[in-house]
């Protein structure tokens, strides 16, 4: 369990100057109106498309491999869409973390509520599982008002960013765990608590089974989720929020209790599990997390990497 950090003067060393700079200029933006910030954040994801061809390149394989029955002309206007949502991604931190209140709750639209009040009616801690979606910041803010969590996360090597980014992702939340913290996590899920959990990234070779994601046979797909599912006492929720294509918010989507989950075949559940994130991208692919390198995990360590 990581506690609400407090301000250190150490924070304010020469050496990280340039990160209060960037952190002053966002927390700026982010009081101009929504709709401004959209904009702004769709041109700035046209200038990443320009100028990180690495992460490009990455979004671009990540979608061909995921849809080859795409042609290149849709390929290549998916990656420009998804590097735009990418720029607006990076303006939507500073709403999740400064926002006020009343300001992010008139975008937040709540789908399926019912869902996760019925998971919760015998006491049962909820394992939620998040997406990456490039609204997730959103999205951990907008959950607390429905019902605050708790959450794994990767620290910062930035002392500045790991005291932000824990204060702002807890604003509306309970707390945060160390994405190692296994007992911390399946603690919180005995006391009856919502976890979050994100079962969608190549974690490596470590509790994993190499399984079908899209059109590919053999995407690395950790069974980190089969494990915390198999806390005494715990329901298994789909959770997603997209954006609105119209400038009027964000839908959170509750999805119903998962069925006969876990079934004690890791290799099975895995698939199942890429199955959901499957659907949920299929719903707005332009708004996932694409620039990660999904698929850099392969089976036998001496097969080529698909990002050569």
């Amino acid at each position: 369990m990581i506690e609400q950090p407090k301000f250190k003067f150490y924070f304010l060393h020469p050496k990280f100057w340039l990160t209060w700079l960037g952190v002053l200029i966002l927390y700026t933006v982010s009081w101009l109106p929504y709709r401004v910030q959209l904009a702004m954040g769709r041109g700035l994801g046209l200038l990443f498309k320009k100028l990180m061809p690495r992460r490009v390149n990455i979004a671009r394989t990540n979608l061909k491999l995921c849809f080859p029955d795409y042609s290149d002309e849709k390929i290549e206007s998916l990656v420009t869409e998804n590097m735009k949502n990418t720029g607006i991604a990076y303006f939507e931190v500073g709403m999740a973390w400064w926002w006020p209140d009343w300001r992010i709750r008139r975008k937040l639209h709540i789908h399926g509520e019912e869902n996760l009040r019925k998971a919760q009616e015998d006491g049962s801690g909820v394992l939620l599982l998040l997406f990456h979606f490039l609204s997730l910041e959103v999205h951990a803010r907008l959950h607390g008002f429905v019902e605050p969590a708790v959450g794994l996360y990767r620290p910062h090597n930035n002392a500045v960013m790991e005291f932000l980014q824990t204060r702002g992702r807890a604003r509306s939340n309970k707390y945060m765990i160390q994405r190692k913290d296994v007992k911390g996590m399946l603690k919180a899920l005995s006391q009856g608590d919502i976890a979050g959990y994100l079962p969608d990234q190549d974690y490596g070779r470590r509790r994993t089974e190499f399984v079908k994601f899209f059109e590919v046979p053999d995407a690395s797909t950790t069974t980190g989720t089969m494990l915390f599912a198999n806390a005494p006492n715990c329901k298994v929720l789909v959770s997603r929020c997209v954006r609105r294509k119209d400038g009027t918010g964000y839908d959170l989507y509750y999805e119903p209790e998962l069925q006969n989950f876990p079934s004690g075949d890791d290799k099975a559940d895995a698939r199942y599990v890429n199955t959901l994130v499957e659907e949920a991208v299929k719903k707005a692919p332009e708004q996932y997390l694409w620039v990660h390198r999904r698929f850099k995990t392969r089976p036998d360590a001496d097969m080529p990497s698909y990002y050569q």
